[in-house]
C-alpha cells in the first residue's frame, strides 16, 4: 500500500534536536507530525508575505485612490446640497414666474442637463461644472 510520503534524512543540531525530542513526548506526537506541521507554517507563512510583496503596494495604491475619490464625491454632494438649500431658500418668496420667464428657466434647466449628460457620456472622471459653461439664449 503506497503512503504518498517521501523520507528524508537530514540533520539537526544537538540543541534543536533535544527539543524535538521534549516536544513529542509531551505532546504525544511522533517527529514527522511535528516537523511536517512545522515545515507547513513556514512555507505558508512565506507564500503570504511574497503575496503582500507582490500585491500588497499596488492595493495600498489603490486604496489611497479610492479615498481621495471618496473625498471628492463628499465634497461634491455637501457643495450640492448647500447649492440646492441657497436655491430653495432664495426662491422661497418670490412671486410666481410669468409664462415667458417658465419658458426660459426650462430652456435654462434642459442646457445644464444636456450638458451633464455631455460630460458624463464623454469622460469618465466627473468634474465640477465650471461657471458660465451653459449658454443662455
Amino acid at each position: 500500500m503506497k503512503t504518498f510520503k517521501t523520507r528524508h534524512q537530514f540533520y539537526l543540531p544537538d540543541d534543536l534536536s533535544e527539543a524535538l525530542d521534549r516536544l513529542c513526548s509531551s505532546s504525544g506526537s511522533s517527529k514527522t507530525a511535528v516537523l511536517t506541521e512545522g515545515l507547513k507554517a513556514v512555507l505558508e507563512r512565506r507564500a503570504g508575505h511574497e503575496l503582500d510583496q507582490r500585491f500588497g503596494v499596488r492595493l495600498d495604491r489603490m486604496s489611497r485612490g479610492q479615498e481621495r475619490l471618496e473625498s471628492k464625491v463628499d465634497l461634491l454632494a455637501e457643495a450640492f446640497g448647500t447649492f440646492v438649500h441657497h436655491q430653495l431658500t432664495m426662491v422661497a418668496h418670490q412671486p410666481p414666474f410669468d409664462d415667458e420667464t417658465r419658458q426660459l428657466g426650462l430652456k435654462r434647466y434642459q442646457a445644464f442637463i444636456d450638458l451633464v449628460a455631455r460630460r458624463l457620456v464623454s469622460d469618465s472622471n466627473v468634474r465640477l461644472l465650471r461657471a458660465g459653461e451653459i449658454q443662455e439664449d
